[in-house]
């Protein structure tokens, strides 16, 4: 269940919208397959940054919490 909530958050629908929305676009020919590229490993680049630098900062915060209570 919490795997389904993180996956319904407000990036990864706007990243799926998205990425449907440009597939759709360059199978049309409204946007050429280099466009696309260029555009998804923006998307993508940018989902996945934010994710890693999210876990990141959830590492940190648990680290401080550790050390707190140690001490």
């Amino acid at each position: 269940m919490k795997n389904l909530q993180k996956l319904i958050d407000v990036k990864s629908i706007v990243t799926l919208v998205l990425t449907v929305t440009f597939v759709i676009l360059s199978v049309l020919g409204v946007i050429s397959g280099d466009k696309f590229f260029e555009i998804y490993i923006m998307i993508i680049s940018f989902y996945f940054g934010t994710q890693y630098q999210k876990n990141e900062n959830d590492k940190d915060k648990s680290n401080s919490e550790k050390d707190n209570a140690q001490r």
